[in-house]
């Protein structure tokens, strides 16, 4: 079973809209997790078959969309490289943690960065050998305002520094987080889906934490975050802090 988080949440209106538009596409095939037509973009997309096609025409080019026998089409082999290229040295130090974790607890583990007022899936691992397991792909997104690791970035980083709209129950459970060194949530990100998170703290960076998602475990949370925490601390200190 693999249960997906959800869409990306609308944003302002972008300067350039053909950039905006060739950008989406890529979220639309990252979501999807299958091949999809072009008529299956243009709906997502909401614009006609033929824009749909130019952007798909373009973005195929630079190796960031491949299509099929069929003329379905995914996300192409460049978009790897790309994202390899994100904070590498944190990526690198993350990934032995992260698998030691997802397979020790049998759960989804990943870390999240801080992107405005975002939280963004930098990189992600799911349990080797779990029967059921939770999707957390790398680029998933959501509002640092749900879920676990909002919470605790949201406790690491100064109060000036909070986004708008921060209600007085999320507050408390930011500052509650940041006492106890970690934060839970439940259903606020992915219905029927558990979070723990841990906060990490890198030297010149912002926040980010270190979490896991599953639908149910024998684990407490306490026992979670314990787990999450040493990995942290270990992320950390090969980066120097």
């Amino acid at each position: 079973m693999t249960v997906e988080p959800a869409g990306v949440p609308s944003r302002p209106a972008p300067a350039s809209q053909t950039l905006s538009r060739g950008i989406r596409i890529l979220e639309i095939l990252a979501d999807a997790r299958e091949p999809l037509t072009i008529d299956a973009v243009a709906d997502r997309l909401g614009v006609h078959r033929s824009i749909a096609y130019r952007l798909l025409r373009t973005l195929e080019d630079h190796g960031l969309v491949r299509r099929d026998t069929t003329g379905r089409v995914a996300l192409g082999a460049r978009m790897a490289a790309l994202a390899a290229g994100v904070a590498p040295d944190l990526q690198a130090e993350a990934l032995p943690e992260l698998t030691a974790v997802a397979n020790e607890l049998g759960m989804t583990c990943f870390l999240a960065v801080l992107d405005h007022d975002e939280c963004v899936t930098l990189t992600s691992v799911e349990p080797r050998h779990a029967v059921a397991s939770v999707a957390q792909r790398p680029g998933t997104r959501h509002p640092m305002t749900v879920g676990a690791p909002g919470k605790v970035i949201l406790g690491a980083l100064p109060r000036p520094a909070w986004p708008p709209g921060v209600s007085g129950q999320l507050e408390t459970e930011a500052m509650a987080a940041a006492v106890r060194g970690y934060a839970e949530s439940h259903d606020e990100v992915i219905p029927g889906v558990q979070s723990v998170a841990v906060p990490l703290r890198l030297r010149g960076r912002e926040p980010a934490a270190v979490a896991v998602v599953y639908v149910a475990s024998d684990h407490e949370p306490s026992a979670i975050a314990a787990r999450l925490a040493t990995s942290a601390t270990s992320i950390r200190d090969a980066l120097g802090g």
